[in-house]
């Protein structure tokens, strides 16, 4: 009987496992996707359904939330800190910065819950400098071409 209870609470829960619906993709902005390079040198892909940050880090992602310019994400269970926690990544649009498009912020990173990452206060966007707890968001540009030599 107790077994059959635990299938049954992990086939509800997950047991672990990233709860992925992704957002239609009429609804995630298309500056937002594909291959970018942050102005410390980290590399990034992001789907509608998945932010990858270099090789080790996943953020399988549950909603996107457009006009409030914010996505909420579980950490992957292998990922080196924070296993599946939530997260909140804000992002503003940077003109005049190129060739820096967008900037992100990781409002919360360790959430214990999805409603808690997306309850927390969103970053400073008119500080782009300080807005995100004191430190600035982390500008994205498209990566450049390898060179034809």
């Amino acid at each position: 009987m107790n077994r059959i209870v635990l299938v049954l609470t992990c086939a509800f829960l997950g047991c672990g496992r990233p709860v992925v619906s992704p957002a239609p993709r009429a609804l995630v902005p298309a500056m937002l996707l594909g291959d970018f390079q942050d102005d410390y040198g980290g590399r990034h892909t992001i789907g509608e359904a998945i932010w990858l940050h270099g090789s080790r880090a996943r953020y399988h992602i549950v909603k996107w939330n457009v006009p409030g310019r914010y996505l909420i994400a579980q950490n992957d269970s292998a990922n080196p800190g924070q296993p599946l926690r939530w997260t909140r990544i804000d992002w503003m649009l940077l003109p005049g910065m190129p060739p820096y498009e967008w900037g992100f912020c990781l409002t919360a990173y360790d959430a214990p819950s999805a409603a808690a990452a997306e309850a927390t206060p969103a970053p400073n966007r008119a500080a782009p400098k300080t807005g995100c707890s004191g430190f600035p968001f982390s500008r994205m540009r498209r990566p450049e071409p390898p060179s034809s030599r």
